[in-house]
């Protein structure tokens, strides 16, 4: 059974990654989204991510792995992705230059508010001159308009509620994605999605990447806990969204390890227990088939 990841962390991860070419052969991944993570508090935005893209290429040297959009005779493929719109600076000339480097999904937001938008959880977080809970900023409209343009997914994982909702409103049928979360119905977390969300990514033929982060699944953080918190989340979205917006986006080397699935060559034991608790197409859908339909296709 192939898969594809919509989200982790390995590029940046410290020691040993969870992630690499072999972990990801024994899984069976036919594409693995690698994201450049900006964190400013630590460094500039832009600069952060050439220097990320440089190691995303070396890393594929290295590894062997083929590149997405690039004829490929084995998998697994390669997206460098961005996780924080600080990349960008404010600037659309910057955005661009990200795409020029293969960039082909952006995650808006991190943990605190930026250029492009406000991200969930903490009522404080504000930018200056536009109140708090704000969603995507002027300058925010403007730049998911210029990604779907590039053919770029913008990825509202880490947004808040109203910035999911903004972003519908600018793209309308433009598919768009939550590449790491989940369903707050299931869980309430703020980092997981509210059912209005879900639908409105359902809507414009977009994914939620459901994630394996533990804090963000259940309270309940042993193997069964997770495990059953996982088909939680899935049933919330089904019951949301529908079946065309499943899918999957770990986060591994972003978070402790979940003790359900810890690597992606336990992806495996995912299919077989999604078979089994809902049916093969859904865990075909959910792991393949969605994500596929918008990534598949080379880029523009």
């Amino acid at each position: 059974m192939k898969y594809i990841d919509l989200h982790c962390d390995a590029l940046t991860k410290e020691g040993v990654a969870a992630v690499s070419k072999e972990s990801l052969s024994a899984g069976g991944c036919a594409l693995q989204c690698f994201a450049a993570f900006i964190d400013p508090r630590k460094q500039e935005g832009f600069a952060r991510a050439l220097a990320l893209a440089d190691a995303f290429d070396a890393m594929c040297e290295k590894a062997g792995f083929s590149r997405y959009g690039a004829p490929a005779d084995q998998a697994p493929a390669a997206l460098l992705t961005v996780e924080g719109g600080e990349a960008i600076e404010g600037s659309l000339e910057k955005l661009e230059a990200l795409y020029r480097r293969g960039v082909r999904m952006m995650t808006l937001t991190w943990n605190f508010p930026n250029a492009l938008g406000f991200p969930c959880g903490d009522p404080e977080k504000t930018i200056e001159g536009v109140g708090h809970f704000g969603g995507l900023t002027p300058f925010g409209r403007t730049a998911v308009e210029r990604m779907a343009e590039l053919g770029m997914l913008v990825d509202v994982s880490h947004g808040n509620d109203r910035l999911v909702g903004d972003v519908a409103d600018v793209l309308g049928h433009t598919p768009f994605v939550a590449s790491h979360s989940g369903a707050r119905s299931a869980y309430a977390h703020p980092r997981n999605l509210t059912d209005a969300a879900i639908r409105r990514i359902a809507e414009s033929g977009g994914v939620v990447g459901l994630c394996l982060v533990p804090e963000f699944l259940a309270g309940d953080t042993t193997y069964a806990g997770q495990k059953q918190a996982f088909f939680a989340h899935v049933r919330r979205v089904l019951q949301a969204g529908g079946e065309d917006v499943l899918a999957f986006g770990s986060d591994f080397d972003g978070a402790p390890q979940n003790p359900y699935i810890s690597t992606p060559a336990a992806v495996p034991r995912l299919f077989e227990d999604l078979t089994e608790e809902f049916s093969f197409r859904l865990a075909e859908k959910l792991l393949f088939s969605n994500p596929s339909r918008l990534l598949a296709a080379p880029p523009p």
